[in-house]
């Protein structure tokens, strides 16, 4: 995003994102070459915690 770092996420948003990252590779792993492997709504719960965290650092 913007300028965020991974220091502006909280503690709980840094294991959140950490375990949404894992859950999409381990999609990944398991398509057969076909990329039909939707990782779209993890990736989307990934873009909010990130909206949020900005939305904090800047004090919105």
């Amino acid at each position: 995003m913007d300028d965020l770092t991974f220091s502006d996420f909280t503690t709980g948003e840094k294991l959140r994102v950490a375990t949404l990252t894992a859950r999409i590779a381990k999609r990944g792993l398991a398509d057969d070459g076909t990329d039909r492997v939707d990782t779209s709504d993890l990736k989307r719960r990934i873009e909010r915690i990130e909206r949020d965290a900005l939305r904090r650092k800047h004090g919105k």
